[in-house]
């Protein structure tokens, strides 16, 4: 099985610095190679530069710059350059679906955020042992720097990235061979409907309260944007104070997406404890959070009608501050891990559907909190409805897994 861990990292003042440094190094690398392809691709009969060819050329390079490229890890600066042609495939298969392709651009120094070591001692090293009861990662050019491990690592390490967030540090391990963390059987099956006024409602009837993180912290959110947007153009990426607007309102959307993270990863612990067959509705928030297209006014030409885009827009925040994705993907990664079932159904008409009946119509849903059966009467609130129609929809897949 396949995990990753993630660590917060305590380097000194001078290794924060050469940190830095190896990011901008790396990102000189990308840009510098990004812009050997768009040369060759324009200027030499649209000949396409492969990652074979500018691999071939780090030796150079190395030799040519020994302070900025040549102190660094051989194997991370070849990921950095996988990296360009990921982007590139990636934009020529977009190209061949006939979808938007967007070609790869140049990276600034503050998007260019993480360096990849593709394996366990090669650059780099994940220190086993904990010296002084302090976990340490070696990183080639920077020297051992303190892990801030809060929980164990199992299975073996073979990829190791190091990751900028704001002025935090943060190293990943990919491990694979990580054993399974069975946990008891319970018998139990649930079916689980995500929602906007409470994130979950389960079969059994059990509401799980939507912290709404994101709305919590519009207040602050809104004056360190306001304290960032009050800068001229002219002075906006060069002075001081705009780079500390700027890193307030990166640490407030930290904050929130932590708070987020911690909140999900607690639910799904419950579930997983109490459930072996966990049932969720298949959905597509990209899809479900698009604006409404505009809707041109044919009596008057380049006037608009109204399409609700203020109350869809005011929709879509609470979809994304609920975090629906990010909480399907923990139960997934969660329940694999404890040897549990997760199925996934159709999302249709789960909310308009009477569990006690089976007639499907819009009118059963009389408000957003209330159902209310127009064929047999049943009434009940709206979202245990949907867990019901949930978990019955996976009837057919249990009777196949049994």
């Amino acid at each position: 099985m396949l995990r990753a861990y993630r660590f917060l990292l305590r380097p000194t003042v001078r290794q924060t610095l050469a940190l830095g440094e190896m990011l901008r190094d790396h990102c000189s690398l990308y840009n510098g190679a990004l812009q050997e392809r768009r040369d060759a691709y324009r200027h030499f009969s649209k000949t396409r530069v492969r990652y074979g060819m500018q691999s071939a050329q780090l030796k150079d390079i190395r030799a040519f710059d020994p302070e900025r490229q040549g102190r660094w890890s051989f194997s991370s600066q070849q990921a950095t350059l996988r990296r360009l042609d990921k982007a590139f495939a990636a934009f020529f298969s977009r190209i061949k679906a006939g979808q938007t392709p967007g070609y790869p651009r140049f990276k600034g120094v503050g998007h260019f955020d993480s360096v990849t070591f593709p394996k366990d001692g090669d650059g780099c090293r994940w220190d086993s042992t904990p010296h002084d009861r302090q976990r340490r990662v070696r990183l080639q050019g920077i020297g051992q720097v303190r892990v801030h491990q809060h929980r164990p690592v199992r299975g073996r390490v073979r990829t190791i990235s190091v990751k900028r967030e704001g002025r935090r540090w943060y190293v990943i391990l990919a491990c694979d061979e990580v054993p399974r963390e069975q946990l008891p059987p319970t018998a139990a099956v649930v079916g689980i409907n995500m929602g906007v006024t409470h994130l979950l409602t389960t079969s059994e009837g059990e509401h799980v309260a939507h912290p709404r993180f994101l709305a919590f912290s519009t207040g602050a959110l809104a004056e360190a944007q306001r304290r960032l947007d009050a800068f001229p153009l002219r002075t906006r990426r060069r002075s001081k104070k705009h780079r500390s607007a700027a890193r307030k309102v990166a640490r407030l959307h930290a904050k929130i997406r932590r708070q987020r993270l911690d909140h999900h990863h607690k639910v799904v612990l419950k579930l997983v404890r109490e459930y072996d067959v966990i049932v969720h509705e298949r959905l597509n928030t990209v899809s479900m959070t698009k604006a409404p297209p505009p809707k041109p006014d044919l009596e008057q030409p380049g006037a608009f009608l109204p399409n609700q885009a203020a109350a869809k827009a005011g929709l879509n925040r609470s979809i994304l501050d609920a975090g629906w994705g990010i909480l399907l993907n923990i139960l997934a990664n969660k329940a694999e891990s404890a040897g549990r079932r997760v199925i996934a159904v159709d999302a249709r008409n789960t909310s308009r559907t009477c569990p006690a009946c089976g007639h499907v119509t819009k009118a059963n849903r009389t408000t957003q909190a209330k159902f209310a059966c127009v064929s047999c009467g049943y009434a009940s609130n709206a979202d245990h409805v949907g867990a019901l129609n949930v978990l019955n929809r996976a009837g057919l897949a249990l009777c196949d897994g049994a």
